[in-house]
């Protein structure tokens, strides 16, 4: 397959038919894989009513060989077609997110963290034998150790009362008019709440990236990237299941596309990168000034003409420095060192940087 078949479902094995993708052209994967669940009886509940429990052929393994042999060949073959810059998101149970885990760290991926998503309504455990299994875990995880990838950190604040967002997501699991129904019933056994697809897509990737979902089912990962403006492609081995998501996401109409309204990347982030030596170019700080750490005059550095700053015998850039004053701790220069202005008070040199930044988008300022 020369080009990606982009917004399109597949129908088929995932594992044949990533073979087919180019290398490397994935943004980000989404995968709710079978679970394993590995039930053995019918569940009912106390008033003698049977539970629709996940009893489909698909999740249905002849052993935890047979199962992480799966496994590891869709992460292998999911890996390979991720960008360098991309990151995968696994979801799973106590039944087999550790078993996924392990392969995913084998597989040479790198794990940026597990979120646990907190059911506001699980299903109760009618035996009484067993805590309520209230929660599920998703891993996020990078192609490799170091890459450089999406985050949209700031965009996920308004979710924690603008604070950072915590790896505890605390949402309803699909129910009521947003869980898809054929003549009355589910019509699909694990059916992902969109609230949850949507943090994983605004948090970790832009408008016009490519969203993958391996194991499409009924096309929750589908339905939000195309309201959120970015690419999608779905796998689905499931003949029913391909019809139902495509009837899902033929009504799904996204608003009219407008890059300051979807563009929810931190804007400071993507302003003109400013070396600290051209503070020193443009006049704005002197060799031999002090700079002060925190605010606080007892903690000082004295700047070098080359842009790096002194701290008695060690030397380095502004945020060797902070690291320095930090005891190893990482620490961005821009937000923690400061001058003193005319006046004798402290400001930040991130002010400095502001003006630079000015003169290079107005030089004839």
């Amino acid at each position: 397959m020369k080009e990606l078949p982009l917004n399109q479902i597949i129908r088929g094995d995932c594992i044949k038919l990533l073979e087919t993708f180019p290398s490397s052209s994935i943004d980000l994967i989404f995968a709710d894989p079978p679970y394993n669940l590995q039930l053995r009886n019918d569940l009912w509940r106390p008033n003698m009513t049977l539970v629709d429990a996940v009893d489909d052929e698909w999740d249905q393994f002849k052993s935890f060989d047979t199962y992480d042999e799966f496994s590891r060949n869709w992460l292998s073959a999911c890996r390979r077609v991720l960008k360098e810059t991309g990151t995968i998101w696994v979801i799973g149970t106590y039944h087999n997110i550790y078993r996924m885990g392990k392969i995913i760290q084998d597989l040479g991926y790198w794990i940026l963290n597990d979120v646990i998503w907190v059911k506001t309504n699980p299903m109760p455990n009618f035996r009484g034998v067993r805590f309520t299994n209230a929660h599920e875990t998703l891993i996020w995880a990078s192609k490799v150790k170091g890459a450089k990838y999406t985050f949209n950190h700031h965009a996920m604040k308004p979710f924690n009362d603008d604070k950072q967002m915590r790896s505890d997501w605390i949402l309803p699991i699909c129910s009521g008019s947003e869980r898809l129904k054929e003549n009355g019933k589910k019509a699909h056994s694990t059916q992902k709440p969109e609230a949850l697809l949507y943090r994983v897509i605004l948090s970790s990737s832009n408008p016009g990236d490519v969203v993958l979902d391996p194991f499409f089912g009924s096309g929750t990962t589908g339905a939000v990237a195309k309201r959120l403006h970015r690419n999608w492609i779905g796998i689905e081995n499931e003949e029913r299941y391909v019809r139902l998501a495509q009837k899902r996401l033929d009504a799904v109409v996204p608003e009219l596309f407008e890059e300051t309204t979807f563009d929810v990347r931190n804007k400071k982030a993507l302003e003109p990168r400013v070396p600290f030596a051209s503070l020193l170019e443009n006049g704005l700080v002197k060799p031999g000034q002090h700079l002060y750490f925190q605010l606080d005059r007892a903690k000082s550095a004295k700047v070098k003409p080359d842009g790096k700053l002194k701290i008695d015998s060690f030397e380095g850039s502004i945020h060797q420095a902070g690291k320095h004053m930090m005891n190893g701790s990482p620490c961005n220069g821009w937000e923690h060192w400061y001058y003193e202005d005319v006046r004798g008070e402290l400001q930040p040199i991130d002010e400095l940087r502001s003006i630079v930044r000015g003169k290079m988008q107005d030089p004839s300022d």
